[in-house]
């Protein structure tokens, strides 16, 4: 499917991702973006950056405001959800309500208003999931995987990633504002680690997606890896005028918080495809014949990945992540 001509929807349009994507598809000639959010005064700053898109405020559990934001839409990047751990941990069925139901809400009306392609926005954390935001977006997955199992004229599938740098509620712009504020970098575990994937690079994940969907797949983007410690160290160096004397406390782990994260588990590993970039996750009832099937026990973690093991391998990602005060 082209962006080139097609009217586009983004629920959860007014956070990290969509302010991003937005610059991305103002290249490729789209008919209409419509971004379609709960947070008036976050659509209207985004208006003051792009005042040719549509603004719908609504939420998507809500479905009647759904039917109204895909009213003509050809492609849907569905983002909106409750993504934090602990808000999470403290609110579950909130997070149920949003991630589930709201999630169904929206597929139900992609469906009636004919979308072709529906891309919803995962995280490693629905592997195996710990907490309740996992766990919700577990059950999304599930949800939007299923959504071919009868046919149908709309591509649904997923993509799903781990630590997006920069993107608001990451530890980097809070290391950044610690920083600010002359205070210790907070970690809760220095040999935790976290997959380093930039914007820039989620936003491409999503655009893949949308070209190779047929229905099912999760989509998995290939991403270095680094101890939470290493990442403070080339976050200090670059940002804070004491360099590598800015001191770093360590916190201990937090409520529903993983070691590590894992974007493709064992059971998954038997039905990929893989290309240099990419993993390709395909539903149960879809496997090709040409899959890349791994050992079984095989994961895809930020423990296996390849390793940034110093802060100066970091240091061009965080060139390439761009001003931090935009995410936040």
């Amino acid at each position: 499917m082209n962006i080139s001509g097609s009217n586009i929807l983004i629920t959860g349009g007014t956070g990290s991702f969509g302010n991003r994507v937005a610059a991305h598809l103002l290249k490729q000639s789209p008919a209409k973006v419509r971004i379609f959010s709960r947070d008036e005064k976050k659509q209207w700053e985004m208006h003051q950056a792009f005042p040719q898109f549509e603004y719908v405020v609504g939420d998507v559990r809500e479905e009647a405001r759904l039917e109204e934001a895909m009213d003509g839409i050809d492609l849907v990047f569905h983002a909106a959800a409750l993504k934090h751990v602990p808000s999470c941990e403290t609110y579950p069925f909130e997070a149920y309500k949003t991630n589930v139901l709201g999630s169904q809400n929206a597929c139900r009306t992609a469906k009636a208003a004919g979308v072709k392609v529906f891309v919803a926005l995962s995280t490693d954390k629905a592997v195996k999931p710990l907490n309740a935001m996992g766990t919700s977006k577990a059950m999304m997955e599930k949800l939007i995987c299923s959504q071919n199992l009868k046919g149908g004229e709309t591509k649904f599938c997923c993509v799903r990633y781990g630590n997006v740098m920069g993107s608001r509620g990451s530890v980097i712009p809070l290391f950044k504002r610690q920083i600010e504020s002359d205070e210790p970098l907070t970690i809760t575990v220095p040999e935790m680690t976290r997959f380093l994937l930039t914007l820039d690079q989620s936003v491409g994940l999503v655009l893949h997606a949308m070209k190779h969907a047929i229905g099912g797949e999760i989509f998995v983007r290939k991403a270095p890896a680094c101890t939470i410690e290493t990442l403070a160290d080339a976050v200090r160096r670059k940002f804070s005028r004491k360099g590598a004397e800015h001191p770093i406390r360590v916190t201990g782990i937090r409520p529903g918080e993983k070691l590590h994260e894992t974007l493709v588990n064992e059971y998954e590993m038997q039905r990929v495809t893989e290309e240099e970039l990419f993993y390709t996750v395909h539903p149960e009832y879809n496997v090709p014949e040409h899959r890349a099937e791994k050992p079984l026990g095989t994961e895809y973690t930020s423990a296996n990945a390849s390793e940034l093991e110093a802060a100066a391998d970091i240091e061009p990602l965080l060139e390439k992540m761009g001003d931090i005060e935009l995410y936040i």
